[in-house]
Formats: C-alpha cells, structure tokens, sequence
C-alpha cells in the first residue's frame, strides 16, 4: 500500500502533539486470508498512544478531482477500520485525519456533515505545511 502524501505531516503533527507511534502502518487481520492496514485506500494507518488514550489513524489529502469520491472511499474505509478494531482493540479509537481546508471546505457541506453525524466519525483535522494538528472531533 502506497502510503498517504501527507503521511510524514500527519505523524509529525501527532508527536508535535504528544503522542507515541507504536505501528506504523497499523495492520488488524480479520481473516486467515484478508489484512487490513489502517491508512485506508492505499494509505497507511499510524497507530499511536497517549496515557492510557490508543487511536489508530486513517490519512487522507484529499488532493485528487473529486472530494465527493475521495468521501466515499474514506468513510467506507472509515466504516470497515471501525468494525475490525472494535472486534480486535475494543479499547482503540479511530480517526479520520483530514487536511484543515478540505474540513474548512467540502466538510462543511450539509450533505458531509449529516453522514459524518450518522456513522460518528471521529476526525483529526491537520495543517499539512505546519504540521500541526488543528482540531480534534470526538
């Protein structure tokens, strides 16, 4: 799996902020035959802890032509990661991590917000040139 362009930013931005990367990429097996890594859609997944806190990550840039296909990807990515974590590492919380104007921007939109509503995603909103992360929505 191709790791996200923003990959390097983001893990940056989570040790600026005081975490630990424990695994990198973060990889839950849901069968004998099927892997997951967390950094979904052809990205790579940071696991990491804080106190007693452990997230896993899921990168996206959000730099292709459509925002609204990049959505589908992620939330399905999003959604999938969920499931296998919560079978696997009840006690690891997962987030999505997107790039500060695409949040400002397309995640403003009613459409967005109601699915982000709807399926209770968690995200990391992060300034890739910073190397910051922004916000945290739980």
């Amino acid at each position: 799996m191709a790791k996200d362009v923003f990959h390097q930013q983001v893990k940056n931005a989570l040790i600026k902020d005081g975490w630990i990367i424990t695994h990198d990429p973060f990889t839950i097996r849901i069968s004998e035959a099927v892997k997951l890594q967390i950094d979904l859609a052809a990205e790579n997944a940071i696991a990491a802890e804080r106190d007693t806190e452990k997230i896993a990550v899921e990168i996206k840039s959000f730099i292709a032509d459509s925002d609204i296909s990049e959505f589908h990807t992620a939330l399905g990515q999003y959604l999938n990661y969920c499931q296998a974590i919560e079978e696997q590492e009840p006690d690891r919380i997962v987030y999505l991590a997107v790039p500060i104007e695409t949040y400002q921007d397309f995640f403003q939109l009613a459409f967005v917000q109601r699915a982000l509503q709807r399926y209770q995603v968690k995200l990391i909103i992060y300034d890739p040139k910073k190397e910051e992360i922004r916000q945290w929505i739980r």
